[in-house]
């Protein structure tokens, strides 16, 4: 890269350097727009979602076990997961999806 940026120096000055390095940029800044920024916006609202969790929520795992919200603790969180009153315990970063109930 440094024999590259060498050579370009000599052919053509700062305008091949800026030729080199100009694509690397827009490439990176389109990265960011479109994989990076989405995912930790997408990871900001699941984090508030857990947050604000009270007993009585919908939530769904991420291993896919659906219940509702029967205690929280610390970072725990207790879900009811059958008719038959099924107590499962898991981490709040186990945490999928907050389904909040519908009040009329």
């Amino acid at each position: 890269m440094f024999e590259l940026t060498r050579v370009a120096a000599q052919a053509g000055g700062t305008d091949a350097i800026l030729g080199l390095v100009l694509p690397l940029v827009l490439m990176f800044g389109l990265m960011y727009l479109l994989l990076i920024r989405p995912q930790k916006k997408k990871e900001k609202k699941l984090r508030e979602q857990i947050n604000a969790m009270v007993v009585g929520d919908q939530v769904v795992t991420i291993g896919g076990v659906s219940g509702r919200i029967a205690n929280i603790k610390d970072d725990e969180v207790t879900v009811s997961t059958s008719v038959a009153n099924t107590l499962i315990t898991f981490k709040k970063s186990a945490i999928n999806t907050v389904i909040k109930p519908i009040t009329d």
